[in-house]
């Protein structure tokens, strides 16, 4: 089975924007927000055809609160979900309820029959719309038949608007398919994609979108002086790769570079320092940062901003073996500081600090990291929201304003000098793992020792938000989100428009 792809696996419905519902239409999705029953168009319309439509919602304890929803038999079926409060305040939650209704409304037609969907009460939030659409229906259903996968999918998608909003719906269809095909090659296992097959994958990508891409293999980051990611690999079967691919407009308008690193671990066994079987369950989610970093290059390929990017991951796997790298080995880094291995556990951050010194030469002036890095920033900020580090203030903060508009919930954390001593090491430059406190905010400290001066540079540790459990919000299934696929591609974006 061939395990190198360039598309989601999971095809996104055809989608138009109209000015009506279509008469063959299988569902009307309606969008209502709270306490506004009476004053939807779209229900007073309803209401001329099934006259107790209000007393239908009354009964059924409907108000257009956030999370509801209220499906009418009739034909075509009508499903209602609530939007929330119409004037919350709150710049993420405004958006994600529009997103959270449509997945809602989206996924409960398909679970009634519906091939056709149409979107009503959605005009004034096209974008947040689709998002929820096209991310709510994805199912990874490549391995199993489950019962639920005998229902039919969505084909057809309808948004009722009077606005102009074809581009928008473009833009969405580029990037949710790209979001979708992160999932894909993230929810993959350890057996199907490793460090030789996420390289090809990266390979794929760049002939296809027109992107150009360079591939290291074992004696060429030898030569490079990339002994953390060498180290990391070295206890695997499967030797690494360190994959970079850039896009390059075809008129160069601005000078500025940007650089997106991702963490690129395919499966984590903890190596030397394994893990527990609980702990290392859902390890094929390592890789989520250099997913979502290649799909945000597919999409970037497409939308052609007039800035150059730089996509870049070390593809490793970290596995226990007698070529195992060792708690207490030394490690020569690629820009020339040492390190001391006191936790074989904690990877990821050896093969994103030889990324950022490759990044640093390109004559980049940003560069944004993602990574899976911490179970720490989990238990300080929950499993659902991502941890923002870095040395730029005004780049962290466009970075979590970035996150809340397009639905990628993020917090800033501090670095603090106090906690500086936790990673230096009495035998090497630094260590690698600091104490049990902290460890979120010390693993970033630990990166940020790899950035040149004049550099500004962002971590998002992506650890909670990369795969979830269990359904919440847009994410109707369990497994891969594809988290920060829409803050790389929209950060890229703002970073256009600011140096036009």
């Amino acid at each position: 089975m061939s395990s190198i792809i360039t598309k989601s696996y999971f095809t996104l419905p055809e989608t138009k924007i109209v000015p009506a519902p279509p008469e063959d239409t299988d569902t009307v999705v309606i969008g209502v927000y709270k306490n506004e029953l009476r004053q939807s168009k779209d229900i007073n319309k309803i209401s001329e055809k099934i006259k107790d439509i209000f007393y239908i919602c009354e009964k059924a304890n409907f108000d257009g609160d956030s999370g509801k929803f209220l499906y009418i038999l009739n034909k075509p079926i009508i499903v209602l979900v609530g939007l929330g409060d119409r004037k919350e305040s709150d710049i993420f939650w405004s958006r994600e309820n529009i997103r959270r209704a449509s997945a809602l409304g989206c996924t409960e037609a398909r679970k009634l029959g519906a091939e056709s969907v149409t979107l009503c009460g959605f005009e004034e939030k096209v974008r947040e719309a689709l998002e929820g659409a096209f991310i709510g229906l994805y199912r990874f259903k490549k391995y199993s038949k489950h019962e639920h996968e005998r229902e039919k999918e969505v084909k057809k998608l309808f948004l009722v608007s009077d606005k102009n909003s074809e581009k928008i719906a473009e833009f969405v269809r580029i990037v949710c398919e790209a979001q979708n095909f992160a999932r894909d090659i993230i929810n993959e296992p350890g057996n199907v994609i490793n460090p030789s097959t996420l390289a090809e994958i990266g390979s794929a990508i760049a002939q296809e979108y027109g992107l150009f891409c360079e591939i290291f293999g074992v004696e060429e980051m030898k030569k490079m002086g990339m002994h953390g990611v060498l180290a990391v690999g070295q206890g695997s079967a499967v030797p690494p790769k360190f994959v970079h691919i850039w896009y390059k407009p075809e008129e160069i308008k601005s000078s500025i570079k940007i650089a997106l690193i991702g963490k690129a671990i395919t499966f984590d066994s903890g190596g030397l320092s394994i893990k527990t079987n609980q702990n290392m369950q859902h390890m094929k989610a390592d890789k989520s940062g250099a997913c979502a970093i290649l799909a945000a290059m597919k999409a970037i390929a497409q939308i052609k901003p007039n800035i150059q990017v730089h996509g870049i991951y070390a593809t490793c796997e970290n596995m226990p073996s007698g070529t195992a790298q060792r708690v207490d080995d030394i490690i020569k880094m690629m820009n020339g500081k040492t390190v001391e291995v006191v936790n074989t556990d904690a990877e990821g951050r050896l093969t994103l600090a030889d990324a950022i010194s490759f990044a640093n030469k390109l004559g980049v002036s940003k560069i944004l990291d993602m990574a899976t890095l911490t179970g720490a920033c989990m238990v300080a900020l929950g499993e659902f929201t991502a941890g923002i580090m870095g040395n730029s203030d005004e780049f962290k903060r466009l970075i979590f304003e970035t996150g809340l508009e397009v639905g990628d919930k993020m917090w800033i954390l501090p670095f603090d000098k106090d906690m500086e001593e936790k990673i230096k090491s009495p035998v090497a430059d630094l260590k690698n793992a600091g104490d049990s406190y902290g460890g979120a905010i010390t693993a970033g400290m630990f990166l940020s020792e790899f950035v040149e001066k004049g550099i500004d540079w962002c971590h998002i540790d992506i650890a909670g938000p990369a795969f979830v459990k269990k359904k919440i919000g847009c994410y109707t299934v369990e497994g891969a989100t594809g988290f920060g696929v829409r803050t790389a591609v929209e950060l890229v974006k703002k970073i256009q428009i600011q140096n036009q």
